[in-house]
């Protein structure tokens, strides 16, 4: 094994790029789960919908991915509005939002999953862009466009959110619904209709996620199964609701998994990436920025 500077450089370069994205697919999370304690193990399934969106778009149109997602984000808004909706009326109004809203989450993924399969087979699907062959060579490092491209666009949307959180009434009363419902309605505000909005917005981010994923690797079905317990623990190492601790994880976690794999083999990243967050919870429970 050869610890070279150029494949450490690399390998650092690969981890933040890969990290950029895997906020892209946590961010959606962190308001569900973080802020609005709803456990939407189905995030990923949305994110492959979306995916499969922008290839049925560049195949049939010849339109750019993440384009495609942009104009998917009022569509992929209201599905979120609508399942959180059913979800509401259905478990949370009851009081039974814990093993049976679980339950109904697993069984969107699933629904989503079998439906992608009869509709599309088990084939992995790609798209072409401009950006996804070339590599830039910045001296000794590596910085393949497939991967920028997404890390740059996600940042930018996370850093859209935060703005949205702490500089707009919405934003803020998204926090605060998470804080104290009471004092929301004693300021006529409607928890519920705060709670849709939020999660419309967690669901809108997947359509994005699924267009930076099919642009990084080509894509299946189940293919969004291995981002669920990857989302899920980026979001509690970051700290629970925090965008920019989601960022950090996120990055952290790419550059630990691009280490493992650059020169141990990829089928160790994940246990090693899962072990370096329970070492660092162990040292800091709320998380990298948690409260």
């Amino acid at each position: 094994m050869i610890f070279s500077f150029d494949l450490i450089i690399n390998a650092i370069v690969s981890g933040i790029l890969i990290g950029g994205f895997y906020a892209a697919v946590t961010c959606g999370v962190s308001l569900a789960f973080g802020i609005l304690d709803i456990v939407n193990i189905a995030h990923p399934a949305f994110i492959i919908l979306g995916s499969y969106v922008a290839y049925i778009a560049n195949v049939d149109l010849g339109l750019d991915p993440v384009v495609t997602a942009i104009i998917m984000l009022p569509a992929f808004y209201a599905l979120g509005v609508a399942i959180y909706q059913i979800y509401y009326v259905s478990f949370e109004r009851r009081g039974q939002e814990s093993l049976r809203g679980l339950a109904f989450f697993f069984g969107l993924l699933f629904i989503t999953e079998v439906t992608l399969v009869l509709t599309f087979g088990v084939d992995y699907r790609y798209v072409n862009a401009s950006y996804i062959g070339p590599t830039w060579h910045l001296g000794d490092v590596d910085m393949p466009l497939r991967l920028f491209v997404p890390c740059v666009i996600s940042l930018a949307l996370i850093a859209v959110l935060q703005l949205l959180l702490t500089r707009t009434f919405i934003g803020r009363a998204i926090m605060a619904v998470a804080q104290d419902q009471l004092a929301l309605r004693l300021m006529a505000v409607d928890p519920i209709r705060i709670k849709r909005i939020a999660f419309g917005i967690s669901i809108a981010t997947a359509s994005l996620a699924g267009a930076f994923l099919i642009i990084i690797q080509p894509v299946e079905p189940s293919v969004g199964r291995e981002y669920i317990g990857r989302v899920f623990a980026i979001c509690v190492l970051g700290g629970m609701g925090s965008l920019p601790g989601t960022i950090i994880a996120a990055i952290l976690i790419g550059i630990v998994e691009s280490f493992t794999s650059t020169f141990y083999g990829p089928s160790w990243a994940p246990a090693v990436s899962f072990g370096f967050l329970l070492l660092t919870l162990a040292v800091r429970p709320a998380g990298l920025l948690g409260r």
